[in-house]
């Protein structure tokens, strides 16, 4: 698969999967408690990824290393705090909305990037800030400004999600993709199972009557194998054929992704001040993704070129 707008397919059903994945979700933890929930999605996606290495590279079993593991452990941190908080969220709150204050991930990136890395922000990804801000409360109030339980857990997922993004960027080029993803996904699979095992019923999850259950076996594939392990194989492997602002752009469709789901199975209906919300934070996505003084600088060097080839 050579061709860019194959990839760009591909990227699009990663994150229509990824959308999807919250009302499945959703259906999944009425049976299965959420953190023993996400013990299982992580144990069985960080397997099989380890099987893929196993077959693919075995030699790089052999070279992990101490600074692997812990940024494998640290990015799995937060990886783990942000879907634990998504998931109970879940409980409270309905797909659509927690598919868009996730997104808002996107839009904290520059400012933690910010405050932890001292990276420059760019002025439109505070412009980004501030709309998303504002569309977050427009999506969640009702007569009067009010945070639901479920859409205060899914905000403290946002940043946990932007936290991982940050400290992503700072360890994934020091690392293989793929050892680092094992690590990391081990670290959400272990971390889960400890809460559950202090907290909830985790023999749930070695329960036949409930594993089973058409909403609970469905949820524990879709998220763990194509959701999270083979996404992460894709992303990885296609987003070399095509550009970052590409990516970018269609990676911001999976909380549209997560409210026409809501829509269509079950008849989840936005009102009109809510889906101005939802589109102040999409807007505020691509804002803070998009490379906009880069562009500017291509048209200023095109038209400076032009000039000179005039003359």
């Amino acid at each position: 698969m050579r061709k860019p707008w194959m990839a760009d397919i591909t990227l699009l059903l990663i994150a229509f999967i990824w959308g999807s994945t919250f009302l499945i979700v959703q259906q999944a933890i009425v049976s299965l408690p959420p953190n023993t929930f996400n013990a299982v999605r992580f144990t069985v996606a960080a397997l099989f990824l380890l099987l893929i290495l196993a077959i693919k590279s075995p030699k790089q079993l052999m070279e992990w290393r101490r600074p692997l593991l812990k940024a494998g452990i640290i990015l799995g941190f937060w990886l783990c705090l942000g879907y634990a908080l998504q998931t109970v969220g879940l409980l409270y709150t309905t797909p659509s909305k927690a598919g868009f204050i996730t997104g808002l991930s996107v839009v904290l990136v520059p400012l933690f990037s910010f405050m932890l890395m001292r990276e420059r922000v760019k002025p439109v990804a505070v412009i980004g800030v501030i709309l998303a801000a504002a569309g977050l409360y427009l999506l969640t109030q009702n007569q009067e400004f009010s945070f639901n339980l479920g859409d205060i857990l899914v905000f403290g997922c946002a940043i946990c999600f932007a936290m991982q993004i940050v400290f992503t960027g700072k360890y994934a080029p020091s690392f293989s993709a793929l050892p680092l993803a094992i690590v990391q996904l081990g670290t959400v699979a272990i971390m889960s199972w400890i809460y559950a095992f202090f907290f909830e019923d985790w023999s749930r999850a070695f329960d036949p009557a409930i594993i089973f259950l058409p909403e609970v076996a469905t949820g524990l594939v879709v998220t763990s194998i194509f959701a999270t392990a083979l996404a992460f194989l894709a992303q990885t492997a296609l987003q070399k054929q095509t550009s970052s602002t590409r990516v970018a752009l269609i990676f911001a469709l999976e909380p549209v992704f997560a409210a026409l789901t809501s829509y269509v199975f079950i008849h989840e209906v936005l009102n009109g001040r809510q889906l101005t919300g939802c589109l102040m934070i999409f807007t505020g996505m691509i804002l803070a993704e998009l490379p906009i003084k880069e562009w500017l600088e291509t048209a200023r060097k095109r038209r400076a070129d032009g000039g000179s080839k005039s003359a």
